[in-house]
């Protein structure tokens, strides 16, 4: 046995095989056959000369030598494609992950960003999901944002307050009594955050008999931009519309959730040539 026999294509589907305990899902994953999954594991096993699972009428296990060798294969494994995927990726390039709730504060950043340092491409991934997996996700950074985020670094506190498009508000009356006749735009699918920012003023007690729920809080915000009703939002993600005059703030309190929008690296890429670069900017232009 030599290093050159390693039969180093059936080692992808025995790591998903296992994964999945289950040869269709592995098959579809991997865009092969279930026949050319088995021939595979069966090519793997003749070479270590043991099995690695064992067949039964509910599916596959582990053998006890499978379960030994699973670990330490899928750490070689993920450090093979972690070298050959940063031998082919540009140093300047930056996969950065983050949730659609930011892109109104992130994107003009990423903008200034790249306009002071063109030698850096942020390529940006969006995604309804709030945190981050480094082992399984292919991002140098992500944004992460949450009630419980502690990881990383922080780069603002969610801070909630009405916005509204200043063609809804009528000059003869109260932004009080506005309150009584407006559509209000949720962010969630719930009314949690628009009952958060209620609560800090006892007594405003509005019917609320007009409601649109939205998947997130940046479709609010734009429902808002375009006089649809007066939306629940962040502070800093709405600073911009209401720079531009896009909204307005018809109540000067607010109140803070307990969430924040953290930026989080991947371990042991915080020296990769760009990257530091890019955290810096981005948390000196936040």
């Amino acid at each position: 046995m030599t290093r050159r026999t390693i039969p180093l294509n059936t080692i992808d589907s025995f790591l998903v095989t296992a994964r999945h305990l289950n040869l269709t899902r592995a098959a579809k994953e991997l865009c092969l056959t279930q026949g050319a999954v088995s021939r595979k594991i069966a090519t793997l096993e003749a070479w270590l000369g043991f099995a690695v699972f064992e067949r039964h009428a509910r599916g596959l296990h582990l053998t006890h030598q499978g379960c030994a060798l699973l670990p330490e294969l899928q750490s070689a494994y993920e450090n093979l494609l972690d070298v050959t995927d940063r031998a082919c990726r540009k140093a300047s390039v930056i996969r950065l992950k983050a949730p659609t709730c930011a892109m109104r504060w992130l994107v003009p950043k990423i903008v200034e960003l790249e306009h002071s340092a063109p030698d850096i491409q942020i390529v940006l991934t969006t995604t309804i999901e709030h945190g981050i997996n480094f082992k399984n996700e292919p991002y140098d950074a992500a944004i992460v944002f949450g009630p419980h985020a502690k990881s990383g670094t922080l780069l603002f506190e969610e801070t909630l307050t009405p916005v509204i498009s200043e063609s809804l508000l009528h000059k003869e009356e109260s932004a009080e009594d506005a309150l009584q006749r407006l559509t209000f735009l949720h962010p969630t699918r719930d009314r949690t955050d628009w009952s958060l920012w209620l609560a800090g003023d006892p007594a405003l007690r509005p019917a609320m008999s007009k409601n649109q729920h939205f998947d997130t809080m940046d479709l609010a915000i734009s429902a808002a931009i375009q006089g649809f009703g007066i939306a629940i939002a962040d502070e800093t993600l709405v600073a911009e519309d209401l720079r531009m005059g896009r909204l307005v703030r018809p109540f000067s309190h607010s109140v803070k959730t307990g969430a924040s929008y953290r930026l989080c690296v991947r371990q042991g890429s915080e020296n990769t040539a760009g990257l530091a670069a890019f955290c810096t900017s981005l948390l000196n232009i936040s």
